[in-house]
């Protein structure tokens, strides 16, 4: 292996400067050099305009030198941080940026001159930048210096709602020079420049002092570097045997994390993950910013099965957008929750085409799905008592209820007019993905209610026994929706997640059947994360190395040397493509070693394809433990990692491994490995043993 993998690097940028990295942090994201950045949960302009405001970064700046040099351009994964190196015979000068991942209201640049030789001449370096306080959303205005840093404050023009309050936006920063200067005789000398950036004065003056103080005392990048650090051992997806997808695993991991807030936060506000990150979103461009069912289940799956603190940061996202919910469905003239297609703050629906908000309403499945396998992780009930969990999956419910449509003839409920993920088609019958998703967030509704004695509604159990699921007994598959004819186009995953990730039993011969049938009629250039869903498909199928032909198909929308997403291969649609890397990673981490997130326990069933000869799933949180995974081409091997603080008397409910095959039962012990043959084609389980035990 050339280098290290979780370091990209370059002599040169992109020649399109969309592909630069972004560097965030759940609150604050900005792609390197850019003379923009964005803030979470600040939008400016009403449904059909609103959109990610542009804020202005003081940060955007390029070191340029008189003498002729070499540069070098690399993202550090492991930490977070992207630097700019210029060597020159006398001097290396290096540039760095980053996110504060634990400080989230920070931005940081730091630069370093080192000379090779003594001398007794000065050396300067110029630091370019175009940057202006002026923003096409917000109107900033400026405000007194706060510690010898600028201050500029300002709101968006219009407020996502109307007669709603605009998001204030204060920005404080270390004023920047034209240059430095490495004075004669001085061998090295570095500066540090802080952004801070929040939407109130004291916050933002909080965060300024709390980077001069950690700046004073040199603990500003190792506080940085460590929350990073922290991350990265909670959670690791490695694979031995191929270095292009290995590269291409940490860089989705990493951006999807960057997506997401600190671990320690506790703001309580968290803005959502886009299809673009935090980066991207500004005005017409990469959806606009908006929350979509990307989140949920091309994003999500990915971080929950490692972090449950920043899974339930997402779905709190979802329940402060009820009132918006319950309006969206009043507006369609429903009962309950319509989750908006486009979300930004309010829930209200923020898509500039009606169309979509009206009938893409599968959405209100894929949230509750992502609710349930919160709950199949962790069993964490506070979710559904303290928080507003359960007004969320009951209010999916009804409107699930209001929604469908009886039909005396075939004695089946119906929805009727909507629109699939496969958005090629609209106005049609029975999407079987969203009849199943809808099937599913009944049944999971009326399990809650079981669960916190709460008395359900008769009808959500009878629509979700009785809502038609198309299915085409002639072919053994499952058609798109009502009408569809066999050998039409599609242009994305859509029937072909009904096994996984909505779990809906069928045999392996149906399963195949809807492979075979979508895969060649699906538009080779729609968006990425389509080929991942095929994979695992045919990773369940035992088919290993066709699955990994249609992975490397994804291979063509990373672009440049950091790693950066595009929607479709040719390079078009939104940037760091979120969406993308969590269809791909999915396919690593749920597809090789066939994790199952059911009910009563984690399945899984691996299967490596010839190339690679292990896989390493490090972190894996489940029911308040950690577990290291390492899978083979012939056994596996699975850690329980002992519990923090080493409570020696607490109790704990103990895991065991079930193997199908052969039904042996294998008790796990916290720090001891626990190796066994892997049984192909056999679905094995972890789950609680019937008994706790002191450790």
């Amino acid at each position: 292996m050339s280098g290290d993998p979780y370091t990209f690097s370059s002599d040169s940028l992109p020649t399109d400067l969309r592909f630069l990295p972004p560097l965030a942090n759940g609150l604050l994201g900005w792609r390197v050099y850019n003379n923009t950045m964005h803030m979470g949960g600040v939008y400016n302009g009403e449904r059909g305009e609103c959109h990610r405001a542009d804020v202005p970064c003081p940060l955007a700046v390029m070191v340029e030198t008189e003498e002729a040099g070499q540069d070098r351009y690399s993202l550090d994964t492991h930490t977070g941080v992207f630097t700019h190196t210029l060597t020159s015979p006398s001097v290396t000068v290096s540039q760095s940026f980053y996110s504060h991942r634990y400080h989230s209201n920070l931005m940081v640049m730091e630069i370093l001159l080192a000379r090779h030789v003594t001398s007794e001449v000065a050396f300067t370096v110029n630091l370019a930048t175009s940057f202006t306080s002026q923003s096409k959303d917000i109107d900033f205005q400026p405000a007194p210096d706060y510690r010898g840093g600028s201050h500029i404050q300002g709101h968006t023009h219009t407020a996502e709602l109307p007669g709603g309050p605009c998001p204030t936006v204060h920005l404080i920063w270390t004023p920047i020079p034209s240059t430095l200067t490495l004075p004669p005789e001085q061998t090295q000398d570095r500066w540090g420049f802080i952004l801070a950036a929040a939407n109130c004065l004291d916050v933002a003056e909080a965060s300024f002092d709390e980077g001069l103080e950690l700046m004073a005392t040199g603990g500003l990048r190792p506080s940085h570097e460590k929350a990073w650090e922290e991350l990265w051992l909670q959670s690791k997806v490695e694979v031995a045997g191929s270095e292009r997808l290995l590269k291409a695993v940490i860089g989705c991991m990493f951006y999807l994390l960057s997506a997401f807030p600190s671990i320690h936060d506790t703001s309580g506000f968290f803005g959502g993950v886009s299809p673009g990150g935090l980066s991207n979103g500004s005005e017409a461009q990469d959806y606009w910013g908006h929350v979509f069912w990307d989140q949920e289940i091309w994003i999500y799956p990915n971080v929950a099965l490692f972090y449950p603190k920043l899974a339930r940061a997402a779905l709190e996202y979802r329940m402060r957008t009820i009132d918006g919910a319950k309006y969206n469905a009043q507006k369609q003239g429903f009962k309950g929750l319509k989750l908006a297609w486009q979300s930004a703050v309010s829930g209200r629906e923020m898509c500039p085409e009606d169309i979509y908000g009206q009938q893409e309403i599968h959405i209100n499945g894929d949230v509750a799905l992502a609710f349930q396998n919160y709950y199949y992780l962790t069993e964490d009930v506070t979710m559904f008592t303290d928080g507003q969990g359960r007004q969320l999956i009951w209010g999916v419910a009804d409107y699930w209820v209001s929604r469908a449509t009886w039909s005396p003839d075939d004695q089946k409920y119906h929805l009727l007019g909507v629109m699939p993920p496969d958005e090629y088609y609209y106005n049609v019958n029975n999407s079987v993905y969203t009849n199943t998703a809808a099937k599913l967030s009944l049944q999971f509704a009326v399990e809650l209610a079981d669960l916190l004695k709460h008395p359900a509604p008769k009808e959500w159990q009878d629509v979700a026994d009785n809502i038609q699921i198309p299915f085409d007994q002639q072919s053994l598959y499952h058609p798109e929706f009502e009408g569809y004819s066999k050998g039409y186009p599609v242009k994305q995953a859509d029937t072909v997640m009904l096994s996984y990730p909505l779990g809906l039993p069928m045999s392996p011969e149906i399963r195949r059947n809807d492979l075979e049938a979508y895969e060649t009629v699906t538009d080779p250039h729609g968006p990425a994360m389509t080929w991942g869903m095929f994979a695992i498909g045919w990773l369940e199928l035992g088919e290993a190395e066709k699955a990994q032909r249609l992975l490397e198909k994804c291979f063509r929308n990373i672009q440049g040397p950091f790693q950066v997403w595009s929607e479709s291969s040719d390079g078009s649609g939104a940037v760091n493509f979120l969406t993308g890397m969590g269809g791909f990673l999915q396919a690593v981490v749920f597809g090789y070693s066939g994790f199952r997130v059911q009910k009563e326990c984690l399945a899984f069933s691996p299967l490596l394809p010839n190339d690679l000869s292990e896989l390493c799933i490090r972190g894996v949180s489940y029911l308040g433990h950690q577990l290291d995974w390492l899978f083979r081409k012939d056994e596996v091997c699975v850690i329980l990692r002992e519990q923090e603080g080493g409570a020696a008397s607490a109790k704990i409910c103990d895991l065991q491994v079930v193997l199908k095959a052969s039904g042996t039962q294998i008790p796990l012990t916290p720090g001891a490995p626990v190796t066994f043959p892997r049984e192909p084609g056999c679905v094995c389980r972890l789950e609680l043993s019937s008994f706790c035990w002191p450790f």
